[in-house]
């Protein structure tokens, strides 16, 4: 089966803040690249990247895009915390058997976003 999400941007209006916070708290490296206006720091596996663009506005209340952490998701909170995210939803336990738990912040740009992990 073919990864169910090809491709996610994450819009911003700060990029390099925008790409340290996603590079801290993820602990990936980012592969930026620049084409005339418009930025991106593409994640590490092909699944999209942090984008800035002059019509680009990050929303928290936009689409919801959830990442993989696989640390102790209470490390991966603590680590938004320390890099000027915020925490709106702490870990919690998805209800249905063996589905780990999800947490959702707000990241450095204003965005919502998700975690997902089994710890």
């Amino acid at each position: 089966m073919t990864k169910l999400i090809s491709w996610v941007e994450i819009p911003c209006v700060n990029f390099n803040q925008a790409v340290s916070f996603y590079s801290k708290v993820l602990k990936v490296d980012l592969q930026v690249v620049e084409c005339e206006q418009e930025k991106m720091a593409c994640f590490p596996g092909g699944e999209g990247a942090i984008s800035y663009a002059p019509n680009f506005k990050p929303s928290k209340n936009g689409a919801l895009v959830s990442f993989n952490v696989e640390d102790d998701m209470d490390r991966a909170l603590q680590r938004i915390s320390d890099h000027g995210g915020s925490i709106i939803q702490g870990k919690t336990k998805i209800e249905a058997e063996g589905r780990g738990y999800f947490a959702i912040f707000i990241d450095s740009e204003g965005n919502r976003v998700g975690l997902y992990g089994n710890a």
